[in-house]
Formats: C-alpha cells, sequence, structure tokens
C-alpha cells in the first residue's frame, strides 16, 4: 500500500525502545511510549494566505523528538505509524 502524507502533516515510525539506560530489558507493558521517532514521509507544507507554500522543517530520514500522545496511529503491511501535524515535531537530532 502506498500513502502520500498531505498538508502540513508528517508520517513517523516510533523508534524502539526495549532498554533503559542501564540496560535493563522491560516488557512491552512496562514501556512508555517512544517519543523518538523517524520521519517516513513529509507532506508538502502549509498553505498561507497569499498562496505560498511553506515546507515542513524535516524531511524523510530525520530522527525528531515528537509529541507523546499527538497524532494518529494507523498500520500498513503490519508496520506502525504515526501521521501527525509538523507542529507536534518538538525537536530535529543534528
Amino acid at each position: 500500500m502506498s500513502i502520500r502524507v498531505l498538508g502540513n502533516r508528517v508520517m513517523v515510525k516510533r523508534a524502539e525502545a526495549d532498554r533503559t539506560a542501564g540496560g535493563i530489558h522491560l516488557p512491552e507493558s512496562a514501556q512508555e511510549r517512544p517519543q523518538r521517532a523517524e520521519v517516513v514521509a513529509v507532506g508538502e507544507g502549509r498553505k498561507l494566505d497569499d498562496g505560498t507554500v511553506v515546507a515542513p522543517d524535516v524531511s524523510e530520514g530525520d530522527m525528531v523528538i515528537i509529541a507523546k500522545y499527538g497524532g494518529t496511529e494507523i498500520t500498513i503491511d503490519g508496520e506502525e505509524y504515526l501521521i501527525l501535524d509538523a507542529d507536534q515535531i518538538l525537536a530535529k537530532e543534528a
């Protein structure tokens, strides 16, 4: 299945977080939702009143920090993704 992200939205895949900083393995039920994610697709951006389009500050492949409970979860071909507004991206890893 192919998806095209529209508008000022970004599709990300959450990073795996199955160990603590000390290396202890946590069961899935005890894990917090990861806030690190990889950008998979980016929409064209938001349109201003004068018709110009402002592209999001991220591109495919970027690692970002996202809002903990933002976005809409979807499953495509057995993989879980999150579609969120570009404003819900808090930071981009350098």
